[in-house]
């Protein structure tokens, strides 16, 4: 039975960082590519080595997801095809998943590798249809046998041209996260009956999580759209969120935690809501996926065009962020680790109808952290 809240979770400390620069113009937080000037990085900075291309020539690589050989699934947005890009950049198909309807900000979004893979040969998708968004699980044969028939654990998800959410990943509870987006309707991110707003805790079956907070799939709402999902190696939850004309953030995600919209947009909205850790103008960000490597939270920026470096101290708090690859490959939407740790795997943006597209886009990078 799904029940409301009724406690509120006590506000934390944050750091408020960045410009509080009010934007004029309103829009989607996907809004048009802006020219920011750059800045030299603080000294502290990770040192990122020399980018490389991994694969070239993608349709908007949206999710990406490492298998157990080194190997990753990638999801491509507006196709719905997956493919399988090795190490050495050698791209193969693996599947197309079936029902998709790009449309707007949705498609083929996120992707997870069941964490008992092989022995549980499963890959999640959460994509948008006629209907809704909906997480489904495919068995998946990597000696050939590609993709199998979606089996649905999660539909009913909101949809709309816009705000769709779409990340997911397994926590280290080995239960299925997913960001989800308000669907253009910014009611349902307080209604704790909806799945629109917020981040969902699930089993692979497709059951809600038993320790869930409102014992439904809910783990906590007040969210606008969640498209970056990472975890620290104390289990600590953050997630990126878009703003609407003012501030994009980064949140430590607490079970059961209101992280305010449409109420409040950033800091300040009293006892009732979780403040963020971190906020960028939307145009220094409009922050997509995120990963946790090198002791930082990395966060890939679509309008911001630039890669940030978010260190984490180790207690729940943060540093000062730091700029990387500033308009150097145009909008990056997806971050991930590599499984060594060593080094991390960006993807861009630029195909998916606000970019500039150059030659190879859109491109999977590798990057090592030295």
């Amino acid at each position: 039975m799904v029940h409301t809240v009724t406690a509120r979770p006590t506000i934390r400390t944050v750091s408020l960082l960045g410009a509080l620069v009010l934007l004029s113009a309103c829009g989607t937080p996907e809004g048009e590519t802006t020219g920011a000037g750059e800045s030299a990085p603080p000294a502290g900075a990770s040192d990122l080595g020399q980018p490389e291309d991994v694969a070239t020539d993608l349709e908007v690589p949206w999710g990406i997801a490492f298998l157990p050989d080194g190997s990753a699934l990638v999801a491509e947005r507006d196709s719905a095809d997956v493919v399988r890009v090795e190490d050495d950049g050698t791209v193969g198909d693996a599947g197309t998943v079936p029902e998709v309807s790009p449309s707007g900000e949705g498609g083929l979004l996120g992707l997870a590798v069941d964490p008992g893979f092989p022995e549980e040969p499963y890959v999640y998708a959460y994509y948008t249809t006629d209907s809704d968004n909906r997480i489904s699980r495919l068995e998946y044969d990597p000696d050939g046998g590609g993709l199998g028939e979606p089996e649905v654990i999660l539909d009913g998800i909101p949809s709309a041209s816009t705000h769709n959410g779409g990340r997911i990943g397994f926590g280290p509870d080995g239960l299925l996260y997913a960001g989800t987006g308000d669907a253009g309707n910014p009611e349902d991110s307080q209604d704790t009956d909806s799945l629109g707003g917020k981040i969902l805790r699930l089993t692979t079956g497709g059951d809600p999580a038993p320790d869930n907070p409102f014992g439904n799939f809910v783990y906590s709402y007040g969210h606008r759209n969640v498209q970056g999902l990472a975890w620290d190696a104390d289990g600590s939850l953050y997630a990126t969120e878009f703003g609407q004309n003012r501030l994009d953030e980064v949140n430590l995600v607490e079970p059961g935690g209101n992280y305010g919209w449409p109420e409040v947009e950033g800091t300040g909205g009293g006892d009732e809501y979780v403040d963020p850790l971190v906020t960028w103008t939307t145009a220094e960000a409009s922050p997509s996926g995120a990963a946790v490597a090198g002791g930082s939270l990395w966060v890939a920026g679509l309008r911001g065009e630039r890669l940030w470096e978010v260190p984490l101290t180790g207690d729940g708090g943060v540093g000062e962020p730091v700029a990387h690859l500033e308009g150097e490959y145009g909008r990056l939407r997806t971050v991930v680790a590599t499984p060594d740790g060593d080094g991390l795997w960006l993807g861009t943006s630029n195909r998916d109808g606000r970019g500039e597209p150059g030659d190879g886009d859109d491109r999977i990078l590798r990057l090592p952290l030295e």
